[in-house]
């Protein structure tokens, strides 16, 4: 059916401001987050809140900064997701190699439904169990027993992004490597792994914004300052009777920073990635 010029600029008109809208609905609570973090506390308080902000100070933002260990925290949630990304992209290159192309044996296909099974279960329901054995091996206030978690329910997820993509790369390609000689691990780094860049730019964002936002694990298993993780941390300035809102605020402000950037560089890969394994051939 044949659409008007007018009428087909009207629905792009239409079109445009429906996805305007929903932006500006996803994007009000980090525009929000960031006025008030550079609101002094008499506007952050007071009844009629606004986005106008009449005298703008870094105050909260020094006091993070300077008086807090924010820094450490920082340190810490930056290593820990930064080793997670790594262990976990490393055991779902191999795992999701297998699974695609030896998915026909019984045993393969069994352990793909254990791992599909295992991200039904919620993390708070194995909190205590995780707990006690962490405890058991002298783990708790440990970077390792943040690591071993995030790594342990990352895999899944990644293993079958990475099985998606290498399902949409023709076994041809991998049999024309054996005639040459290169042996199956050889494969895997010199023929599938290069030209799965964008997928494995997306397999390592999700393994890092995970390890990164996680908050339960990081809360539970470490008690003490020098190991705490940032988004435990950030609670911190929730007290019992009163809340440093603008410090609040303004230690969220820097934490999502780094995962704006990285998004912000690397878009381009991930919407690669995450469409990657969707059209085999």
């Amino acid at each position: 059916m044949l659409i008007s010029r007018g009428k087909q600029r009207f629905l792009t008109i239409l079109t445009y401001v429906v996805l305007l809208g929903f932006s500006v609905y996803c994007l009000f609570p980090f525009l929000w987050m960031v006025v008030t973090s550079l609101k002094p506390d008499a506007e952050i308080r007071t009844v009629d809140p606004s986005f106008w902000i009449s005298t703008p100070t870094f105050k909260h933002f020094d006091n993070v900064l300077n008086n807090s260990k924010f820094l450490t925290f920082f340190k810490n949630s930056l290593m820990i997701a930064s080793i997670t990304t790594v262990a976990s992209l490393l055991i779902s290159i191999f795992t999701g190699y297998a699974l695609s192309r030896y998915g026909r044996f019984r045993g393969v296909k069994l352990f793909s439904v254990a791992m599909l099974l295992s991200q039904m279960i919620p993390g708070v329901l194995l909190l205590i169990p995780l707990y006690l054995v962490m405890k058991n091996l002298g783990l708790i206030n440990t970077y390792a027993s943040l690591i071993l978690a995030y790594t342990t329910f990352t895999v899944p997820l990644c293993t079958f992004m990475m099985k998606s993509f290498f399902d949409s790369i023709p076994i041809e390609m991998e049999e024309s490597a054996e005639i040459d000689g290169c042996t199956r691990v050889g494969i895997i780094f010199r023929i599938l792994l290069p030209v799965s860049l964008p997928s494995l730019v997306a397999t390592s964002l999700f393994a890092f914004l995970n390890a990164w936002n996680e908050f339960m694990f990081g809360f539970v298993f470490i008690n003490d300052e020098a190991h705490r993780t940032l988004t435990p941390g950030i609670s911190l300035f929730k007290g019992l009777y009163q809340t440093d809102w603008g410090s609040l605020m303004a230690s969220s402000v820097l934490s999502v920073l780094p995962i704006v950037i990285l998004f912000v560089f690397l878009q381009k890969f991930l919407v690669e990635g995450m469409t990657a394994g969707a059209v085999k051939g």
